[in-house]
């Protein structure tokens, strides 16, 4: 009896916190499709976090890869 109580308070507690096992929100891109980089660029991948909601990880033409934000522009002051 007392193991099954025990049985029965474990699987509460573990289904309670299985809401709060969630999958990272992905970026916005524009018309629900991953960013792909332009034919003979060569992926980078960040040496950073993020330094905000709403960046994400873009390419640019002139000076690579870094973080762009729809509203506020490349991070870093890149144009």
């Amino acid at each position: 009896m007392k193991n099954a109580l025990a049985l029965v308070v474990a699987g509460a507690a573990l289904a309670s916190m299985a809401g709060c096992i969630v999958a990272p929100a992905r970026p916005y891109y524009g018309g629900g499709g991953e960013y792909v980089a332009p034919a003979g660029v060569v992926y980078v991948a960040p040496t950073y976090a993020s330094p905000g909601p709403g960046y994400r990880w873009e390419y640019h033409a002139t000076y690579g890869w870094g973080w762009r934000h729809p509203e506020r522009g490349w991070h870093r002051g890149w144009h």
